[in-house]
């Protein structure tokens, strides 16, 4: 199959001068008209926030599906990931990547070439063809990786089986994107989370709950952060009138909520991480080392413990600093 365009220049001065055409929005018209194109300075903080070197060895050519189509929300951030990954690859020597937003790369035969698939900020996904979705499946089941970055977990809605991968399913955010919120590492020292040196830490982000009918749990999943309820601040907005609808579904008073988590899926892998809904965070170097471990995990370069965490004897964790 003919490689992906990268992304954004051609592509969107193509699409802004016919937009016009249609009274009813194509993705690609939606797309045109939703993202900007980087500027210098954009790039330059993005390269600059990447890591120079992989945590682990790359075990022979590595190379990754960068997947940025929205059916929903379009995030304003998808191409300050896709600019993120494309550095990265090259500047850790890690992987190449490719980068599509058509479901006609999701064939078995296409699927063969690659390691990762990485949702960025996907939403509301829709494949057209059952094969598509027996592919991704395959894929993974058959030893290969799925990451998702912030809105990956917004899909699936006509696929349990794809939900039931990522491990959850978006049910609201009451943590905004305006603010800043207080994060704990459930695993300290593991792996994945080197990146925080075995700290807490403090970041401005738009944070999802997930579904209690959906969600895997840690019967499956291997929780590595979560909001640190500890702080009045993040633990608010369980109970603020304001985001009553987005808590509907929960019952009332302090609970657990994942951010960041991996699991096995047959003999593939999968990391999952909320942040990334801010432009910012791709600017972050350490949401970018471990967003680099991550999909090295993902690809089988990192070898990590993904037993599920209700199944280890569960270390204290981490919790942000005070403020």
């Amino acid at each position: 199959m003919k490689k992906s365009t990268p992304f954004f220049p051609i592509l969107l001065s193509a699409l802004l001068s016919t937009a016009s055409l249609s009274s009813q929005e194509t993705w690609e018209e939606r797309a045109a008209e939703r993202l900007k194109l980087l500027t210098e300075e954009n790039k330059r903080q993005i390269s600059e926030a990447q890591p120079t070197s992989p945590s682990a060895k790359r075990m022979g050519a590595r190379k990754i599906l960068v997947f940025w189509r929205s059916e929903g929300f379009i995030h304003t951030s998808i191409p300050w990931a896709n600019h993120a990954l494309a550095v990265m690859g090259r500047k850790a020597g890690a992987f190449e990547a490719d980068f599509a937003d058509q479901y006609s790369v999701f064939s078995a035969e296409n699927l063969e070439q690659y390691d990762a698939i990485v949702f960025n900020n996907t939403t509301h996904l829709k494949f057209p063809r059952a094969n598509q979705r027996k592919a991704i499946l395959e894929f993974i089941n058959g030893g290969k990786g799925v990451v998702g970055i912030h809105a990956a977990s917004d899909n699936f809605y006509e696929w349990p089986a794809g939900a039931a991968m990522m491990g959850g399913q978006f049910c609201g955010h009451p943590w905004t994107s305006e603010s800043t919120y207080a994060f704990k590492l459930d695993e300290p020292n593991h792996v994945l989370n080197d990146a925080f040196q075995g700290q807490g830490f403090w970041h401005k982000d738009e944070i999802y709950q997930y579904d209690p009918e959906t969600y895997q749990g840690e019967e499956v999943l291997r929780v590595l952060i979560s909001l640190d309820m500890t702080k009045e601040s993040t633990a608010a907005r369980l109970s603020d009138p304001k985001f009553e609808k987005h808590n509907a579904k929960f019952e009332p008073g302090v609970r657990e909520v994942p951010v960041t988590w991996i699991r096995d899926h047959g003999k593939g892998r999968v990391f999952n991480t909320n942040f990334g809904h801010n432009e910012s965070t791709f600017t972050n170097p350490a949401m970018m080392y471990q967003l680099l471990d991550g999909i090295q995990y993902a690809i089988g370069d990192q070898k990590a413990d993904a037993t599920p965490s209700a199944k280890i004897k569960r270390p204290k964790p981490a919790l942000a600093p005070e403020r």
